[in-house]
């Protein structure tokens, strides 16, 4: 059975640090762009962050760009997002999504889909 497996939400506090992960079975990342997302109530999902295959490059969305981190362990077959200086505003449900190979902007090219995770930033 092909799955992404995210884990690593929770509550923290402005200013402070998650790290995602997102564990994929059944298949290897090694081919595979992974996407982070986020949707907040009542908003659409937007991109967060993408790094393409095979220890390519990644991109983000400039509100986050010099506080997250994207990468992979090729030997654990898993993705992360490392979330720094996290604000209130960015309270969301967060996925990780592959595509083929390269990075995309839109959602419905990516084929896989992990369950979310809840990410709350609260003092």
């Amino acid at each position: 059975q092909l799955q992404l497996v995210e884990s690593g939400g929770g509550l923290v506090q402005p200013g402070g640090s998650l790290r995602l992960s997102c564990a994929a079975s059944g298949f290897t990342l090694d081919y595979y762009a992974i996407g982070w997302f986020r949707q907040a109530p009542g908003k659409e999902r937007e991109g967060v962050s993408c790094i393409k295959a095979r220890g390519g490059s990644t991109n983000y969305v400039d509100s986050v760009k010099g506080r997250f981190t994207t990468f992979r362990d090729k030997a654990k077959n898993t993705g992360y997002l490392q979330m720094n200086s996290l604000k209130p505003q960015e309270t969301s449900v967060y996925y990780c999504a592959t595509r083929y190979m390269d990075c995309s902007s839109y959602l419905r090219e990516y084929d896989y889909w992990g369950q979310g995770t809840q990410v709350t930033v609260s003092s």
